[in-house]
């Protein structure tokens, strides 16, 4: 029979994290503090985040280890299984070799948890008992929820209001695990305030909810903020995803010749393919390719500047120098709500600066005419965010199929899409002239989805 999944066991979960750092050939600029714009040192960020966060934030050490708590609740769903697409191959009639590595089994339904449940660790470690946060899709939040819930941290929420609007079941699923959550801007922050004073009617953007979690967070004792993407210390935790891939790749016999992922933040691809990076950098797989895939709504690496940019639309956050569309900047109401942000990890943009990694950018009809390619063929639905890779991995097996190379082609999968059924009903009801919605509820729901989605 052929094989379809390549799994490990969980012995084999990594004891450690690889930070990048050591390895990048021109490591990202500092910080600035967002007042002065002087480099920030640890006691700046020490009102926002635990020490022990900031200290990987700027380790050089090549390997952080793992707690064994965080990998005793790592067990619950890793390893994740990596699966060859034999299924999709056949459908697409190219001779690429495609795998991709399904984070959707976690429970929130993502990569998310990798960071989520180490960040809540170490802040119950160091006395904290509440955190705030912001989420675009609800990936982010869900995941920091469930974090929380095993280590008894209190959470609220500040989550895009479109996304609040477009994904209901998200928000059910983080006040199931005990998190509140409230629609970014608010009116319990002045940032929040602001805003809303400035535009009654906006969708928000990550921008403003990390702002609004983010003064939160440094006006409430107890307190910490949680951030699911961008810093180096997250992009760190989700190595986990890279180090299995490269196991379970081994045992396959193969070695990739394209790395692909989306990019929204950064978190999920990076965390996928730093474990790779080095072998590139150093000589020993010079013609890996790279590819990240963003929205063409929010193309911070293929059209944005590179730039100290602040991080968050209130200006309270660090600046960072990355590709940035502007802090003021407001992406469309897109599904893909974790690809709205104006910025990007400043690990990515250094390398893309260096030219090591690539960058696509999709329109939101494209990609769910491959997800629903790739549903047909493999069976899992993927979210809004996963789908804009799905479709570069799609035009890069179409590429082999016209060439004839036979290339390994490897998909970071980053979550399913079960609570993003309305952005399938809507480029369903884009491409069916008799297609009817179920129902009148749904129909006026969804009345302006289909133009948003062109």
């Amino acid at each position: 029979m052929e094989e379809y999944k390549i799994f490990l066991p969980e012995g084999e979960i990594p004891t450690h994290w690889y930070n990048v750092l050591p390895d990048l050939p021109s490591p990202p600029p500092p910080y600035l503090h967002p007042i002065t714009l002087e480099p920030m040192g640890p006691d700046d960020l020490a009102p926002v985040f635990p020490m022990e966060l900031i200290k990987q934030e700027v380790s050089r050490e090549r390997w952080i280890e793992i707690p064994e708590e965080v990998r005793e609740v790592y067990k619950l769903w890793r390893p994740t299984p990596l699966y060859r697409a034999r299924r999709w191959e056949k459908a697409l009639d190219t001779p690429a070799r495609i795998y991709y590595k399904w984070e959707g089994v976690s429970p929130p339904g993502s990569h998310k948890p990798n960071t989520a449940v180490a960040q809540a660790y170490y802040n119950k470690m160091e006395g904290q008992t509440r955190l705030t946060t912001e989420t675009g899709a609800g990936q982010w939040g869900s995941a920091l929820a469930f974090g929380c819930a095993l280590f008894g941290l209190e959470l609220k929420v500040y989550m895009v209001r479109i996304s609040y609007e477009q994904k209901p079941y998200r928000r059910i699923m983080m006040e199931t695990w005990g998190a509140e959550v409230v629609p970014s801007p608010s009116q319990d922050t002045e940032a929040g305030r602001r805003i809303l004073a400035q535009d009654p009617e906006t969708s928000g953007s990550l921008g403003i909810a990390i702002s609004e979690a983010m003064e939160d967070a440094v006006t409430t004792e107890g307190t910490k903020y949680s951030l699911g993407s961008v810093v180096n210390h997250v992009l760190m935790h989700q190595t986990v995803v890279g180090l299995e891939t490269k196991k379970q790749l081994e045992m396959a016999g193969d070695y990739p010749d394209i790395l692909v992922g989306c990019v929204g933040g950064g978190s999920n691809f990076a965390g996928f393919f730093l474990p790779f990076i080095k072998e590139k950098i150093d000589g020993t797989k010079p013609n890996l390719r790279i590819v990240c895939a963003e929205s063409m709504a929010c193309p911070s690496l293929t059209k944005g500047l590179y730039a100290y940019d602040w991080g968050d639309t209130g200006k309270m956050g660090p600046v960072a120098k990355m590709h940035t569309l502007g802090h003021t900047f407001i992406p469309a109401p897109i599904h893909a709500g974790g690809l709205r942000y104006h910025g990007m990890a400043p690990i990515i943009c250094a390398l893309y600066d260096q030219k090591l990694i690539e960058a696509v950018a999709f329109y939101q009809n494209s990609v769910f005419e491959a997800a629903v390619h790739f549903a047909q063929a493999e069976g899992f639905l993927a979210a809004p965010e996963s789908a804009h890779a799905i479709k570069a991995v799609m035009d890069e097996a179409l590429r082999c199929k016209e060439s004839g190379e036979e290339k390994v082609i490897v998909l970071a999968f980053s979550g399913h899409g079960h609570f993003d059924l309305a952005a399938y009903e809507a480029y369903l009801a884009s491409q069916l002239e008799d297609y009817e919605y179920p129902g009148e509820k749904v129909k006026e729901a969804l009345k302006d989805l289909p133009k948003v989605a062109v």
